[in-house]
C-alpha cells in the first residue's frame, strides 16, 4: 500500500498521516469533495482473517476508484478516511470476529482523494467453527444518518487525539 501522491488527486486536498491497526502508515491526500451512492448498487468484498482482500464486486471497484488488481491483496483499511476514527474500526473487527454481524456507517476514501458514505453490514465467514474471513455488503446510507454520525466521529477523533 503506498502513500499518495499529487498525482492521485485533482483539486485543493489536505494531506493526513494515517497509522494503521497492524503499525502499518500512509499519506493520504483527501478532498471535500463526495461521490453520491449509485441508486440501486451494492458493494461487496470479502477479506481473509487479517483483512486483505481476497474479492471485490463490480461496484466496489467503480466506487473505491480502484481497479480489481489493485485491490486484491491489500488491506482493506486502504480505503479508510482520515474523518473515521479508530474506535470505529475496532468495533467493526472484534464484533465480526465473534461470530456476530456488525453494520454501521462508514466514510470511505476513494483512491483520487475523495468520499462516499456507506451503510455496512460485515459478517464473519466460519468454517468448521473457525473464522476464516469476512464479507461486506455495502449499501446507500441514509442523509438523515450520515449527519447524525459526522458529528459523533467528530467527538470520537477529537478524544482519541487527546488521549
Amino acid at each position: 500500500m503506498r502513500d499518495m501522491t499529487e498525482d492521485d488527486v485533482t483539486g485543493d486536498f489536505t494531506a493526513h498521516h494515517l497509522t494503521y491497526f497492524d503499525g502499518t502508515s500512509r499519506r493520504v491526500l483527501v478532498t471535500d469533495e463526495e461521490v453520491p451512492f449509485p441508486e440501486g448498487k451494492l458493494i461487496v468484498s470479502r477479506t481473509d482473517p487479517t483483512g486483505i482482500i481476497t474479492h471485490c464486486n463490480k461496484a466496489f471497484v467503480e466506487m473505491s476508484g480502484f481497479s480489481e488488481e489493485e485491490l486484491i491483496g491489500q488491506p482493506h483499511h486502504i480505503l479508510r478516511h482520515p474523518d473515521m476514527p479508530k474506535a470505529a474500526f475496532k468495533d467493526v473487527w472484534d464484533t465480526a470476529a465473534t461470530g456476530a454481524k456488525w453494520h454501521g456507517y462508514v466514510k470511505n476514501l476513494r483512491k483520487d482523494g475523495k468520499y462516499y458514505w456507506v451503510y455496512a453490514t460485515v459478517i464473519s465467514n466460519v468454517r468448521n467453527g473457525e473464522v476464516v474471513g469476512f464479507a461486506s455488503v455495502r449499501r446507500k446510507p441514509s442523509r438523515t444518518k450520515i449527519n447524525e454520525c459526522v458529528g459523533l466521529y467528530k467527538e470520537m477523533l477529537a478524544e482519541e487525539q487527546s488521549s
